[in-house]
Parts: C-alpha cells; sequence; structure tokens
C-alpha cells in the first residue's frame, strides 16, 4: 500500500519535504522503531480518543502510552478511546491500525505531547505497516501548527 492516498496528496498540497522507509511489517510503533533503528522517541504514533464533541487525535512519542486522565486534564473533558471499527470508518484509506499522525488530511482535530517536539527528525507510519515516513522537525511542526500541545503521555508501566 505504502503512503495512504489522502496523506500524500495533504503532504503534497503543504509542500513538505520527506522520506520513505520500508521495513518488514511489523504489529506495533515500537517493533516498527526496532525494524527500522529509529529512537521510539522520534517515532510518532497517533493514537484517536473521542469525546461528546467528537473524535480527537492525540500523537505522542512511541516510546510512551496515552494517559486519558492526563489529557482530560489538560483539556478540560473526559475521553475514550475509538473503538477498532471507527478507526476503519475514519481512516479508510489505510491498512487496519496504521493510523498516521497527520489529523488535517482526515478532518480531525489533533492534540500533540510536547515533548514530541525535542527530536530533530520525526518518523511516523504512512498508513500501513511497512511503510515509515520521515521528515524534519521542522517540516512536522508546519504540519501541526494548529494542533494544541499538551503533556499526556506516560510511561510504560
Amino acid at each position: 500500500m505504502s503512503v495512504s492516498a489522502k496523506l500524500q496528496k495533504y503532504l503534497a498540497r503543504k509542500q513538505i519535504r520527506f522520506e520513505i522507509t520500508e521495513h518488514q511489517p511489523t504489529n506495533d510503533t515500537m517493533s516498527t522503531a526496532e525494524a527500522c533503528h529509529v529512537s521510539p522517541d522520534c517515532l510518532a504514533k497517533a493514537v484517536v480518543v473521542r469525546s461528546r464533541e467528537g473524535y480527537l487525535l492525540a500523537v505522542l512519542p512511541a516510546s510512551q502510552r496515552i494517559s486519558l486522565s492526563r489529557l482530560q486534564l489538560a483539556l478540560g473533558q473526559p475521553y475514550a478511546l475509538a473503538t477498532e471499527r471507527e478507526l476503519d470508518r475514519l481512516f479508510d484509506d489505510c491498512v487496519h491500525g496504521a493510523v498516521p499522525p497527520i489529523g488535517e488530511c482526515y478532518g480531525l482535530d489533533v492534540v500533540t505531547e510536547a515533548s514530541l517536539f525535542d527530536p530533530t527528525d520525526i518518523y511516523f507510519e504512512g498508513g500501513d505497516h511497512r511503510t515509515l515516513v520521515h521528515m524534519s522537525q521542522a517540516q512536522f511542526s508546519q504540519l501541526s501548527d494548529e494542533a494544541r500541545r499538551a503533556h499526556f503521555a506516560a510511561a510504560f508501566e
């Protein structure tokens, strides 16, 4: 599959420079980081949550997990994880579970973990479990200009 069609069009429209890295299929972002020899702190993952107001794409480093209680504290409302069925509907041009962390091209509001802006390079799934998108922090920041920033990640236990 490679990079999803919606993501490709969005990156082209925004004139974002990026590179693609192919890798063996993986089941989670930590395995992807290992397969690609990338620090999990530089690998952005997306978690879709929902509230009464709708869906929100929470973007954080693969090295951390989402804390719904911290997200609620930061944004002032309760959130629950979206279901697998909801993900498949929202990301209809992506392989099941391979959610790119770029919400605007899918019509989703975004909140980004503030610590994700520390690395100089960012990597993320492009819409399947075999393709990694790589871009500079500056390019990623352009895509995240309108995203809210908050501290909502927690260490894995």
